[in-house]
């Protein structure tokens, strides 16, 4: 048996390489947002915009680096803006969102009720990259979250989970292999499409009322793949190609939701949609 298990180790090493390789690469860590006024605990939403916006990170991210670029684009626009880490493995720093991802949904409700009570907020809108567009979908569907949420954006969110460009479909030639990735990295083997856990977050509809749903998506898309998967159905969803709003956009997995103003100007406009502006290529100066 031993050999045999030896064998599953390079399908593993592989899936767990392609997912680095697409992963923001860890700056020096701080233990708090740097002094660029996000993670403020004092802000108080103004009437301008009345809810405090929580930012969660993608698998392999973390609350910091996820957000360098973004955070501080939502903050000058008078967002009071927080991020939190999840899904943290025993022993593996920097690299968060790895852990079940039941799990992290309920480290997101504590945070989104910590946000709440410091700012005096009755709900929050939630910006996600990848798995974290995808994760507070359990938090609103199983943790209460509906009720303290008024709006889910996701970027490049995996919602029907990912082929990994088609890397996940070797799974089955290589039995054990799926329970190999699901006790070393229970996150991503969540996110394979056709896992347990996508099943029970998807049946009987893939939204909840009372919480509407934006989902910025982009065709070159490497990881959550198909990119189609990504998108919701419901009356209170609007699903976004970046391609439709600037053809000649190239952003991939990662910078769709790190350093794409584009796609940041969508953000905001699904943040405030009652003084939304159009996203065009232009909007990379605004």
């Amino acid at each position: 048996m031993l050999p045999f298990k030896r064998a599953l180790r390079p399908l593993a090493a592989l899936l767990l390489a392609a997912a680095l390789a697409t992963a923001p690469a860890a700056t020096a860590h701080a233990a708090s947002a740097p002094s660029r006024g996000w993670n403020d605990y004092g802000c108080k939403p103004s009437a301008v915009h009345p809810r405090p916006v929580v930012l969660v990170h993608g698998t392999f991210g973390n609350s910091i680096d996820n957000w360098l670029s973004l955070a501080p684009y939502l903050k000058d626009r008078g967002y009071c803006v927080f991020s939190l880490d999840y899904g943290q493995l025993p022993g593996v720093p920097l690299f968060y969102g790895l852990g079940p991802i039941d799990k992290s949904a309920e480290q997101l409700s504590a945070f989104v009720d910590k946000v709440l009570a410091a700012t005096g907020a009755a709900r929050a809108d939630l910006v996600g990259h990848s798995q974290g567009g995808m994760m507070p979908r359990y938090y609103l569907k199983f943790l209460g979250g509906a009720a303290k949420v008024n709006a889910l954006v996701g970027i490049a969110p995996d919602n029907h989970g990912t082929t990994l460009s088609g890397l996940t479909n070797l799974l089955p030639y290589f039995p054990g292999a799926s329970d190999l990735l699901k006790t070393a990295t229970p996150g991503l083997a969540d996110q394979i499409a056709g896992s347990a856990f996508l099943a029970k977050l998807n049946e009987g509809g893939d939204t909840v009322p009372g919480v509407r749903y934006t989902v910025i998506a982009t065709k070159y898309d490497e990881v959550a793949t198909p990119w189609r998967s990504q998108y919701l159905t419901g009356p209170d969803v609007r699903n976004v190609l970046l391609q439709d709003l600037c053809a000649v956009d190239l952003s991939e997995h990662v910078t769709i939701g790190t350093i794409d103003r584009i796609a940041f100007h969508e953000v905001a406009n699904a943040l405030d949609p009652a003084h939304a502006t159009a996203t065009t290529c232009a909007s990379v100066f605004s």
